[in-house]
């Protein structure tokens, strides 16, 4: 092994700092309350009860706003501040389209084996989802479909794969929260069910591919649902659901 080889070896061994760990869990409490609608569209985030809230100073907190306004979350305002986006189903239309075609390639591109521990997660995510649908929630099932990303997305062993993937759910994950009172609720928690077992199966034999094809079908579908309940179903929905 060169020196050059065995410097980036001990870059990419070297555990994360401190720092960049409290960067991630900030970036992430804060991305899961846009997602979920805490901080609801229009709302305004403020640096200074942010900094005061982790106990840090503003520094980190704007390079954690600067990463959510890249990803379309948030919206920095001269003279106003820092707004929450909002979202619209027809204007993202196209990020579902990739999203479709990133999902097939989850299963190809260097998936990586399920363990028994994973699988375990998913089974414990199934009876979550068994025991919320006598009474189904709003906030809880866009909690369940973060979770169940996560594990999806996991399998997933190319990063820039991994790394967009998660960047294009969350820009539309708030659109399931926000268009689920228009919804039949106890049916999108069993079709949801539904893609958790099918998944679940084709792991447990292995069949990574096939995980892929069963995420870009439910993505489909859902696309549609939502298409429907927003106003009409256009080209995109309809492209979606045959592809």
């Amino acid at each position: 092994m060169t020196v050059s080889e065995r410097r980036t070896t001990a870059r990419r061994d070297k555990p994360p700092s401190l720092a960049r760990e409290r960067f991630e869990r900030i970036y992430k409490t804060l991305r899961d309350r846009i997602c979920l609608l805490e901080y609801p569209p229009g709302s305004r985030l403020s640096e200074e009860e942010l900094a005061e809230e982790f106990h840090i100073s503003r520094t980190p907190v704007r390079r954690v706003l600067t990463r959510l306004e890249a990803e379309g979350l948030v919206e920095v305002r001269h003279g106003v501040g820092t707004i929450i986006t909002d979202v619209d189903i027809c204007a993202l239309s196209e990020v579902y389209r990739l999203r479709l075609e990133l999902a097939v390639l989850m299963g190809r591109l260097s998936p990586l084996p399920r363990s028994e521990a994973d699988l375990a997660r998913i089974r414990a995510l199934i009876a979550r989802c068994e025991g919320l649908e006598s009474a189904p929630q709003h906030k809880q099932f866009a909690r369940l479909n973060m979770d169940f990303f996560s594990e999806v997305n996991a399998m997933t062993g190319n990063q820039p794969l991994r790394e967009i993937a998660e960047r294009l759910y969350f820009q539309t994950s708030r659109i399931v929260l926000k268009l689920l009172p228009q919804l039949n609720l106890a049916e999108e928690f069993t079709a949801f069910r539904r893609e958790m077992e099918d998944t679940l199966k084709a792991m447990e034999l292995g069949d990574l591919a096939s995980v892929g094809h069963i995420h870009r079908a439910h993505i489909a579908m859902s696309f549609q649902r939502m298409m429907r309940y927003a106003g009409g179903v256009g080209d995109a929905g309809a492209r979606a659901e045959t592809k």
